[in-house]
């Protein structure tokens, strides 16, 4: 495993992790999200060491977020933890960690050996 670390954030998930009215304006929440995310790509995360690759994947009203050095955005074109899966699973021989709290989307991509952690791993 020669690549840095992939990271995929499930972009609704963290960011209906905090009330902070994130509903009124969908695509500014996640680019919040987006913005707190670049220094993780450099520094890396508890108990995982950078440079790391992060993918942040939107759905619906956030789809239009664009990337930013350090954070790809991702949009998904249908639902988003489907494209979540699909990329731990293009990634096999990859270390691949998740970001989610969604208990259906941490099962899938388990399976398929990514480990998994919470939305305050990258949202303090």
């Amino acid at each position: 495993m020669d690549a840095a670390p992939l990271v995929i954030v499930d972009a609704a998930n963290v960011v209906g992790s905090v009330p902070d009215g994130w509903w009124r304006d969908r695509r500014g929440a996640a680019e919040r999200v987006r913005d707190l995310l670049v220094p993780y790509a450099a520094e890396g995360l508890p108990g995982l060491p950078g440079p790391l690759e992060l993918v942040l994947v939107v759905e619906g009203g956030a789809r239009g977020v664009t990337s930013v050095p350090g954070v790809r955005v991702e949009a998904a074109p249908g639902s988003g933890d489907d494209r979540i899966v699909e990329l731990v699973a293009e990634h096999p021989d990859r270390a691949r960690l998740v970001v989610t709290a969604d208990r259906e989307l941490r099962r899938r991509v388990t399976e398929l050996g990514a480990e998994v952690t919470g939305p305050r791993t990258v949202r303090p």
